[in-house]
């Protein structure tokens, strides 16, 4: 019963995958998916931090910081420990049709560390500042990370799932912590 699962679930991530990543290699798509991509690399972090001291109250600005200053280093482990762990192969290993859009950080692709990083700065953003317009936004641009990461040939869905999951359990981790 649990083969079967194991199986029905990777067909399911394997068909979703070649779906997205079957969009096409179109230079439009590879621009914005790479800039998006990109923009999870950690460099705007801290531009992020800066404009919420800029923008929001002192004291609530203090606490979302200590709660990244807390979460972001969990996350980390969590995700290093779990892909070396794992060591799940890309797709452009597994499968010969398949090459990548952009060249990974790394060997292996579970989970999605560019998704956990975005998940756990949307989670923190979204609950410290309850300014929809930003929530929504945010909410977009975590979850266009994860397409971009599957479209650039580097992670399955389930990667991006994963990553997303322990990226907003590491926010509530962070803010645990910290309130």
């Amino acid at each position: 019963m649990l083969r079967q699962f194991t199986n029905n679930v990777t067909r399911w991530d394997t068909l979703l995958f070649h779906r997205i990543f079957g969009w096409g290699d179109r230079r439009l798509l590879n621009r914005t998916f790479r800039l998006i991509s990109w923009s999870a690399n950690g460099y705007l972090y801290p531009i992020i931090t800066i404009y919420v001291f800029v923008v929001f109250e002192y004291t609530l600005s203090i606490t979302f910081l200590k709660s990244i200053v807390v979460a972001f280093p969990i996350e980390r482990c969590l995700y290093h420990l779990l892909k070396q762990s794992l060591k799940r192969d890309r797709p452009f290993i597994k499968i010969d049709t398949v090459h990548f859009r952009v060249r990974p950080p790394d060997e292996f692709s579970f989970p999605s560390g560019h998704t956990s990083s975005a998940f756990l700065v949307m989670m923190l953003m979204s609950s410290f500042f309850h300014v929809p317009a930003i929530q929504i936004g945010i909410f977009l641009w975590a979850s266009m990370v994860g397409v971009a990461r599957v479209y650039l040939g580097v992670h399955y869905p389930t990667d991006v799932l994963a990553g997303a999951i322990i990226g907003i359990f590491t926010a509530e981790l962070g803010m645990w912590f910290i309130m």
